[in-house]
């Protein structure tokens, strides 16, 4: 299953918001830097839904706040 993300970096807090069955909007305290962010994505996005975060790939949207997201 394929879902699609919008995810905001460097906020206040960690915080999903399911917006349809494949889209949700994130928002993580890391900084886009390195590939903190979307680590904590993946970590934030495979706690949300009960899977572990190495199981999740990201697909597309490496650098980008458009982020697609592939969940076995």
């Amino acid at each position: 299953m394929f879902i699609k993300l919008r995810v905001h970096p460097d906020s206040r807090k960690n915080e999903i918001l399911r917006k349809a069955p494949d889209h949700y909007e994130v928002w993580v305290k890391a900084p886009p830097e390195e590939g903190r962010a979307n680590a904590a994505v993946l970590a934030l996005l495979g706690h949300e839904l009960g899977i572990p975060p190495g199981r999740i790939r990201l697909v597309k949207g490496g650098h980008s706040p458009s982020k697609i997201v592939e969940v076995p």
